[in-house]
């Protein structure tokens, strides 16, 4: 108890010393990195007051906005939900955001712990505290120079499901999710979420086109807490519990993003929380949630920019983009691209020649930026997608888009250090949250 007392200690003032230094909201994995040091069984210590499930979001796409929607509901159940709500993925990086919480002799007190976190890093977390429950997105292509083909990537999904205690929720439309069901140990609850039949025709927009085929497999039929989405128009869905409603409904509930991708993400979040709540599941604080949860940065965040609005949209692989484009990309705006290729990002961009981008034709794309800016316009010129002009320098690029389009609705599509330092710089010029902290709710629509 002392030793976890004083890395707790240790790593709160490393976590200070990063933010002087300007290490934005504590994410680094520097305070992570000085706890473990001073005990190396921080992680399961500080979690062990956690009484009432420690859940893990995993999957290629959707993790940040399932894991906040998901939280969101539980707390509007009234729970006291720890997250990382940074987006910093990774187990040092949930360390840090336990260093942002006040500890009692270096515990957390929460009811819940709902952690975001990327298929690799989910197993070295669950080495160190066995998660009670997982909640499995879908596995796509993604980064492929860290995590190879796809089937390595439910692998690890596969795995992390088998280190879990109680109890998994499963995409029942994703053919590497929904198998992992096979794997399970007796005694582990499964259910499920995915699209209502009458909604199955629209399933390509959320999957790769070119998955290969998997093993047979069909989910059993919808169980009264199996979560079935309708979607309704762009924003406005409703879930249905079993297949004759006999777990009760959600909805109507327009969210504030836009997009079916959104809408899943809200339907497998909605499915874990009656999961793990039972019968204490209250439909109208989870609409009330759902209503409210403004979108994770730079997911479909949109900018106040002298009065018109800049919609900023992470692309991080082909299923992402291609879902992204068939929901932001018909829509008449100014449009930027800034792809990078550091780590985070994955360095192999060859992805890009797996996204048709033909819905940006008729507009074209009005700059291209980012380490990959050149290789990006290249690839647009493949799809017969007009590019004005392409500035690599993504300072010099946001201040000349804002400029040349400042009367008109602007969208960047950016990979994940290209959206860190372009709202960053937003951040700056127009004052917005930091990272990983919402705005005060405001009435009605998009903030």
């Amino acid at each position: 108890m002392l030793r976890t007392t004083v890395a707790a200690l240790a790593g709160k003032a490393a976590r200070r010393a990063a933010r002087l230094r300007g290490g934005g909201s504590g994410g680094s994995a520097l305070p992570g990195l000085v706890a473990e040091k001073v005990d190396p069984g921080f992680l399961a210590h500080a979690l062990a007051d956690v009484r009432g499930g420690i859940v893990v979001v995993s999957g290629t796409n959707g993790k940040t906005t399932t894991t906040k929607m998901l939280v969101a509901v539980l707390r509007a159940h009234g729970k006291t939900v720890f997250t990382n709500p940074t987006g910093s993925n990774f187990t040092r990086g949930v360390i840090s955001s336990l260093l942002s919480e006040k500890l009692q002799r270096g515990r957390l007190q929460a009811d819940i712990a709902v952690l975001e976190l990327d298929e690799a890093h989910a197993l070295h977390f669950a080495r160190a505290v066995a998660p009670t429950h997982a909640l499995l997105l879908n596995v796509a292509r993604d980064q492929l120079d860290r995590f190879a083909e796809i089937d390595h990537t439910a692998g690890l999904l596969t795995q992390l499901a088998a280190m879990t205690t109680q109890g998994v929720v499963l995409n029942r439309d994703d053919p590497f999710v929904n198998r992992i069901a096979t794997t399970l140990a007796p005694g582990i609850d499964v259910s499920w979420f995915g699209l209502d039949a009458a909604a199955a025709d629209r399933l390509g927009e959320l999957s790769e086109h070119d998955s290969r085929e998997q093993d047979d497999f069909a989910p059993p039929a919808a169980a009264e807490r199996d979560g079935l989405l309708t979607p309704i128009d762009e924003q406005q869905l409703q879930i249905t519990f079993g297949a004759q409603d006999e777990g009760g409904r959600v909805g109507p509930v327009t969210l504030r993003q836009r997009g079916l991708a959104a809408m899943i993400n809200a339907t497998a979040a909605t499915s874990m929380a009656k999961h793990l709540l039972g019968a204490d599941f209250r439909t109208d604080a989870t609409e009330q949630a759902l209503r409210t949860v403004a979108p994770p940065f730079g997911r479909g965040e949109v900018v106040d920019a002298d009065g018109t609005p800049l919609e900023l949209v992470l692309v991080k692989n082909p299923a992402g983009f291609t879902v992204a484009l068939g929901t932001y990309g018909s829509t008449p705006t100014a449009t930027m691209i800034a792809i990078n290729d550091d780590y985070a990002d994955g360095r192999d961009v060859s992805w890009l020649y797996d996204v048709s981008f033909e819905s940006l034709r008729d507009r074209g794309v009005a700059l291209t930026s980012g380490v990959r800016g050149w290789d990006m316009a290249l690839r647009l010129q493949y799809d017969d997608v007009p590019v004005a002009a392409t500035e690599v320098d993504l300072a010099r690029a946001l201040e000349s888009f804002l400029a040349d389009h400042r009367e008109e609705p602007k969208r960047i599509f950016c990979t994940y250090t290209a959206m860190l330092a372009l709202r960053r710089m937003l951040s700056e010029r127009y004052d917005l949250p930091e990272m990983g902290v919402d705005a005060p709710e405001t009435a009605g629509g998009a903030a």
